[in-house]
C-alpha cells in the first residue's frame, strides 16, 4: 500500500495498537509501521503472533515492541501504559482495537451472564482502560481511534452481546471526543463490516463467504488492509479535522436493511 501522502505526518510518531498480533490490529500496525510511525502492540496470549508482527515492524528498521496483558482488567491496561512510559516518554496515536466475537448464534433468553460479561470486558471495558490511560498519555494533538463495528449501529441478532458492546464504543466515541478537543486529541471510530480473517473462519464456511459477500453492495468481504488504511488515515494531518465521527468501512453493507 502506498504510504506518501500521510508519510510526513506520521513518521516517528509513537503508536500503540491494542490486538495488535492478528487481524485487522496485524495489518495496522504494519501499515503505521511502513508510514514511519514507532509501534507497540498489546496482546493477550497469542505470543508466537505477536513476535512475528514485531519481527515485521523491526525488519522495515522501526523502533517496536510487544506486551502481553489483560487489558479488560485495571491492572493489565496499566501494565500495557507502565511499558509505554519505559519505551517512550509519551503517545501521539492510540488504536483501541482489542475485541472477541463468539460465533454461535445465542438468542438473547438463552444468553449467559458469564458471556455477557466476557464480551462486554474484553470488547468495552478494555476500550475504558485504554482510552482513560490514554488521555493521561497523549501529547497534545494526538489521535485516538477506536475499531467498533457495523453490529453496533443497527444491531446483530443472536449476538447482543457484541452489538451491544460495539454501541457503546460508538457513545464513548463521542463523548470523549468534546471531553479531549481542547487539547486537539481527535477521538474517531472505525466501523468495520464483514473482514477476512481469523475471527470469520466458522461463518465462511460451506459456502458461507460466497453468501455474505452476494449481500454485500461492493460485491466482496473486506481485507484486513482495507480496514487498517482508514485506522491510519484516521491518525494522520489529512484527518486533523475530523472528530467524534463513525467511518463506515463495510463495502456499503450498512445500507442494505
Amino acid at each position: 500500500m502506498d504510504t506518501s501522502v500521510i508519510l510526513r505526518g506520521l513518521h516517528g510518531k509513537r503508536a500503540l495498537v491494542t490486538g495488535g498480533s492478528r487481524g485487522v490490529g496485524r495489518a495496522t500496525a504494519l501499515l503505521l509501521g511502513r508510514a514511519g510511525a514507532q509501534v507497540g502492540i498489546s496482546y493477550h496470549s497469542r505470543h508466537g503472533d505477536a513476535e512475528s508482527v514485531l519481527g515485521e515492524i523491526q525488519e522495515l528498521g522501526i523502533d517496536g515492541w510487544a506486551h502481553a496483558s489483560d487489558i479488560g482488567t485495571e491492572g493489565g491496561a496499566q501494565s500495557l501504559f507502565d511499558r509505554v512510559r519505559r519505551e517512550w516518554d509519551g503517545l501521539d496515536f492510540v488504536v483501541a482495537n482489542a475485541g472477541i466475537w463468539l460465533p454461535d448464534d445465542v438468542p438473547i433468553g438463552d444468553m449467559t451472564e458469564t458471556q455477557w460479561r466476557r464480551t462486554l470486558d474484553v470488547n468495552l471495558t478494555s476500550v475504558f482502560h485504554t482510552v482513560r490511560l490514554a488521555a493521561r498519555t497523549l501529547a497534545d494533538d494526538g489521535r485516538i481511534v477506536l475499531v467498533s463495528s457495523t453490529a453496533g449501529q443497527r444491531g446483530e441478532a443472536f449476538h447482543g452481546d457484541y452489538a451491544a458492546s460495539k454501541g457503546a464504543m460508538i457513545s464513548l466515541t463521542k463523548g470523549v471526543a468534546v471531553e479531549l478537543a481542547p487539547r486537539g486529541i481527535t477521538v474517531n471510530c472505525v466501523a468495520p463490516g464483514w473482514i477476512d480473517t481469523e475471527m470469520a473462519e466458522r461463518p465462511f464456511a460451506r459456502g458461507g463467504r460466497e453468501r455474505i459477500a452476494g449481500q454485500i453492495p461492493l460485491g466482496r468481504v473486506a481485507s484486513a488492509d482495507d480496514i487498517a488504511g482508514p485506522i491510519v488515515f484516521l491518525c494522520s494531518d489529512l484527518a486533523r479535522h475530523i472528530t467524534g465521527e463513525i467511518l463506515n468501512v463495510n463495502g456499503g453493507s450498512v445500507l442494505c436493511g
